[in-house]
């Protein structure tokens, strides 16, 4: 019985070393595309996405690699494996894309229009001309949404609301504030909350992409349970999107 038993403890140590053995390593870089958005995901690597990324990835002994391309392209470069993930994706935004059970922040969108006009709700966005970024595909995630129109840029975005060819242009709340900044009279434009998106890294499905998204949620359970993000969000004067229900 004895001998039995010790047989038994050998595979069972052999299956376990074969086991690790055959198990992926961790990748020493994540290649990640995004758009250059100011104080977030910055071309020069600064911005509060950076910032949180890094804090999942670089203790890990992974580095960021980061790439800047429209939203748009970043989705396309990950669906062709050209780099382990997109940033900055709604859930199940992109079918053959794979996603993780945690968002890394919440996207806050507002509609900015003239101030004269009455404030939408998500309940009237459909009795207005909304237009947003092509590609960001705001007609899935908010309600009631008939008429849009998808713009390449956003330098044009104040003479449309002006010239009435739109009511609202939808956006995230630092794209918002970016854009109404712009405005010779500020005044004359208003901001009103509509809703609130979580964001996702949006991981190409490959293996090493599957090995990073792993990864990835195994260190924001960590991160997020010891609330060590929450200096990142208040060094950049932003929400932070983990409190507790």
């Amino acid at each position: 019985m004895a001998r039995r038993w010790l047989v038994v403890v050998f595979f069972a140590l052999m299956g376990t070393v074969a086991s690790a053995q055959n198990a992926a390593p961790t990748p020493a870089v994540i290649h990640l595309a995004s758009e250059d958005w100011e104080d977030y995901t910055a071309a020069d690597g600064h911005g509060l996405g950076w910032d949180v990324l890094r804090k999942v990835f670089e203790p890990a002994g992974v580095k960021l690699d980061i790439r800047t391309e429209p939203y748009t392209r970043s989705v396309g470069l990950a669906q062709r494996g050209e780099v382990d993930a997109c940033v900055g994706s709604y859930h199940e935004e992109a079918s053959d894309l794979l996603y993780p059970r945690w968002n890394f922040d919440t996207d806050h969108i507002y509609a900015l229009g003239l101030a004269s006009n009455p404030e939408p709700t998500p309940e009237t966005l459909g009795n207005y001309r909304l237009a947003w970024v092509r590609g960001y595909d705001y007609q899935n995630y908010l309600p009631n949404v008939k008429s849009y129109n998808e713009i390449i840029r956003r330098t044009g975005i104040l003479s449309m609301l002006t010239q009435n060819r739109a009511d609202y242009y939808i956006d995230a709340l630092t794209e918002v504030d970016y854009v109404a900044g712009r405005a010779k009279d500020p005044a004359q434009f208003r901001k009103t909350h509509i809703a609130e998106l979580p964001l996702y890294l949006c991981f190409a499905n490959t293996p090493k992409a599957r090995t990073l998204m792993a990864l990835y949620d195994q260190r924001m359970d960590q991160l997020v349970k010891s609330g060590e993000l929450k200096p990142i969000f208040e060094k950049w004067k932003q929400p932070y999107p983990f409190e507790p229900n």
